[in-house]
């Protein structure tokens, strides 16, 4: 089949961009001794996952456990779960996670560890226990080096857990001054710290100017987006993920509607202007989405689409469109190749 016989609307990846991209990375990541541990949140399709390992990743990332089982049913065996797991039906989950993978996970507060002690309790299980650091981003997080300290303490003296190091996002300026002073800290206590784990893809080609990261957790670098784009980290030419829509109306000589909305695109904005970047048409605006409609502003393009036109479209946020379709769809050079079910698709548990 080619890509003209898909129905819309259709997101399709460049397998050749996509192999491109896992492989230029990695190869990054090598020359710096860095370990590689993609977040697959950003494409949730267990056989990218697999190509992301077989291209030298020593894991995977998934931010909920969901995504976690759905990956270890899938055959991956080492998966790092940078989220704070809390609830009873979570840690019985997470419990029976560990007996089947190597599994490590984050905790930003001594509530945290003390559940997920609980949780080993008994179990004959270790699970490595990461401190989260709040370096700049203001979310999740002990919120100096001195708290990253006290909180390792706690988890080394916890039956059923060891310390397996730091971790933090984004990779910031603020991140050096930060993992230095905690490192320095843990090893005067006689504390090892075998892990720094830094990410995101806007500044993942600037990971090894901060020494203390051991592994880097990136996800959009596979597809690429306009935030992406926007943070210089990749080019157009390197986007391997583009929406197939269809224009469905031209009501004004100025205004079209295509196929997708805000179940095809997202409502993510990201600080950037629309809702998509057109590709034939680059100076047309995606100017608001309703569920199945987006509107488009074509008053700056000299030429402009008839209805039945379809054109490609690359998305503001390419992990939140992962989890808005049930199938991705490979294509190289035109044709269809491959189509993925998005196995982990809406596991926010």
């Amino acid at each position: 089949m080619r890509i003209d016989n898909l129905d819309t609307p259709a997101v399709v990846i460049d397998l050749d961009r996509l192999e491109t991209n896992i492989a230029r990375f990695q190869a990054y990541l090598d020359r710096h001794g860095i370990a590689n541990r993609p977040h697959i949140k950003t494409h949730k399709i267990p056989q990218i996952a697999q190509m992301q390992i077989a291209a030298g990743a020593v894991g995977i990332t998934c931010q909920k456990l969901g995504e976690a089982e759905v990956m270890a049913d899938a055959g991956i065996d080492d998966i790092f779960i940078p989220y704070n797991i809390i609830g009873a039906a979570k840690l019985e989950r997470l419990t029976a996670l560990a007996r089947r993978v190597r599994l490590s996970v984050a905790a930003d507060s001594a509530a945290v560890v003390a559940g997920l002690g609980n949780a080993m309790a008994g179990t004959g299980l270790e699970l490595t226990v990461l401190v989260e650091c709040d370096t700049g981003m203001g979310r999740c997080g002990v919120q100096t080096p001195a708290e990253a300290v006290e909180l390792a303490l706690l988890i080394t003296r916890t039956s059923g857990l060891r310390f397996g190091g730091l971790m933090t996002y984004p990779s910031s300026p603020e991140i050096g001054p930060f993992m230095h002073e905690a490192v320095r800290l843990l090893r005067n206590r006689g504390i090892a710290v075998e892990r720094v784990s830094g990410g995101g893809t806007a500044g993942m080609w600037r990971a090894h100017e901060h020494p203390e990261i051991t592994e880097y957790r990136a996800g959009m670098y596979i597809y690429g987006d306009r935030y992406t784009l926007r943070a210089g980290a990749m080019q157009l030419e390197e986007c391997a993920l583009t929406i197939i829509t269809t224009v469905v109306s031209r009501p004004t000589p100025d205004r079209g509607v295509i196929d997708g909305g805000s179940k095809t695109f997202s409502s993510d904005l990201l600080g950037l202007e629309g809702y998509g970047l057109i590709l034939e048409y680059p100076e047309a605006r995606i100017v608001s989405l309703s569920e199945e409609h987006g509107v488009v502003d074509f008053s700056r393009c000299s030429q402009r689409p008839v209805v039945g036109e379809r054109v490609s479209v690359i998305p503001n946020h390419c992990c939140m469109v992962s989890n808005l379709f049930d199938e991705i769809v490979g294509i190289r050079r035109g044709n269809v190749e491959v189509v993925w079910r998005v196995a982990a698709r809406g596991m926010v548990r």
